[in-house]
């Protein structure tokens, strides 16, 4: 059993006593230092290992451990202004087209402090998570025949074959490919069909993953707006003519952020002002499964007839963060381009992976993972509602969504700015995410989004929309 005190003190008291050999010299062997601290040789190995990583002692296979010698130091600061020179400029004097900024999805993966509540995350509490059928199903998966051997570079047989299943009667598995998760699907897509300089139409406000997605592609995100029934039609074919764009990156269920399902009269106007403008449609149902009990209209691609839908289905979001799984689903020409992209990128996502997919949404703990998960998600829903009205009355819920694991709050007209409102509910001890970010140009207005998915518990829901109060009160409004 690893003993972290029982670690410690063999590493404190190795590192004094390593600084007293000369260089060169050979450390007691990892039986003896057993023997001596009555310690695992786990427990001393990590030791070890530990001291190796300071530099402090060098491992030789086969021959032992010896005091290392001392490496140079790095300079205490470096010049590397250089390199804003080396990656902006282009030939010619013109304007840099790709931006890699990755902010606001660093604010999606940010590590929470400790105490504060968590109401900013997009990714389920653990105990949201079958983390017990999924380390069964890993367990099970590395037992296949041939679970370590390398897998087609489109995915296993029997993994496309579910996702074609999953999705419904359109795709066949031949229009599957397996991808490390929705955002790498998304990446590979956006690069794939669009050249870099070209328009790429978003809904408005969108998921700030497409905007980063797009921008270090070197494209142009053109906005759209979204209003309780999904994209506004008009305003996209409208979009479409005026742009040139060839690609609409949508989410037509429980859109993030409004929470918004693309309505069933909107379907046939959206795949026709693409077909009018010969372009592709980008469907990210990456929520599908956090449904909360209602039925679900079927994905956009199910109407497809032409091709004209690519289709990104994730497993990451009702499991967790570490099954990064997900099918891109294509036709034609288009199939061929994605799968060349992906094998650029990635040659192929592990077979262990995949095979852990595979092992999860056979068993029988997957449909009663996802029945639980509903239950859960929607009691946390009525609680954050709840708890807005009473806490905080001024705060608009724009939309009640019956499903997803979030909430699209609008400021009144006259609050303090949006990094303010964040800062304060911060220091009041709860995460949320600021609303600027899901836009691709200025905002109507002043947003936050609240994800009721990643506290501990439904209670710190409740708890959390306390403490965005505390910090609202304390930031002066009225």
């Amino acid at each position: 059993m690893f003993d972290s005190s029982s670690s410690e003190k063999i590493l404190k008291d190795l590192r004094d006593e390593v600084k007293r050999y000369p260089i060169g010299v050979k450390l007691p062997s990892n039986r003896e230092l057993v023997k001596r601290y009555q310690a695992s040789a786990g427990t001393v190995s990590r030791a070890i290992a530990a001291l190796a990583a300071e530099g402090l002692v060098d491992a030789v296979p086969g021959s032992g451990v010896f005091r290392a010698r001392e490496r140079a130091k790095r300079p205490g600061t470096m010049d590397c202004s250089w390199q804003e020179v080396s990656l902006n400029a282009e030939p010619g004097g013109l304007p840099a087209t790709v931006r890699h900024d990755a902010a606001s999805l660093l604010a999606y993966l940010q590590t929470p402090p400790p105490g504060a509540m968590d109401l900013a995350s997009g990714y389920p509490h653990s105990s949201l998570q079958p983390e017990q059928a999924l380390s069964s199903a890993h367990a099970r998966a590395g037992r296949r025949p041939g679970a370590w051997t390398r897998p087609p570079v489109e995915g296993i047989a029997e993994l496309r074959e579910w996702f074609a299943r999953d999705i419904g009667s359109a795709p066949s598995p031949s229009d599957v490919l397996i991808c490390a998760g929705g955002q790498s699907a998304l990446v590979c897509t956006l690069r794939s069909l669009a050249q870099p300089g070209a328009a790429v139409l978003v809904e408005s406000p969108t998921y700030p993953g497409v905007l980063a997605a797009a921008r270090a592609a070197g494209l142009r995100p053109v906005p759209v707006p979204v209003d309780a029934d999904g994209v506004r039609v008009e305003l996209l074919a409208k979009a479409f003519t005026s742009s040139g764009a060839g690609v609409f990156v949508c989410q037509p269920l429980f859109q993030n952020p409004t929470g918004a399902t693309l309505a069933a009269e909107r379907r046939a106007p959206v795949l026709e002002a693409a077909r009018a403008a010969g372009a592709f449609v980008v469907e990210d149902d990456f929520v599908r499964r956090l449904g909360h009990g209602a039925p679900l209209l079927a994905p956009l691609v199910e109407d497809d007839q032409d091709g004209r839908v690519v289709h990104i289905h994730s497993l990451t979001k009702a499991t967790s963060p570490n099954l990064r799984i997900a099918a891109l689903v294509a036709r034609g020409a288009a199939f061929e381009r994605l799968r060349t992209a992906q094998v650029i990128d990635n040659f192929f996502v592990p077979k262990t992976l995949q095979e852990t997919a595979l092992e999860l949404v056979g068993s029988p703990a997957w449909p009663r993972h996802l029945r639980s998960l509903a239950a859960e998600l929607r009691e946390r829903k009525e609680l954050a509602v709840a708890a807005l009205g009473e806490h905080l009355p001024e705060f608009e819920v724009t939309l009640v969504p019956k499903g997803g694991y979030h909430l699209w709050l609008r400021l009144p007209e006259d609050s303090p700015a949006e990094t303010d409102v964040v800062a304060s509910a911060r220091r009041a001890g709860v995460l949320v995410t600021a609303g600027g970010p899901y836009f691709a140009s200025e905002p109507s207005a002043r947003f936050l989004r609240l994800s009721y998915a990643a506290a501990p518990s439904a209670a710190g829901v409740r708890d959390g929309v306390r403490r965005l109060a505390e910090g609202w009160r304390s930031v002066g409004a009225s």
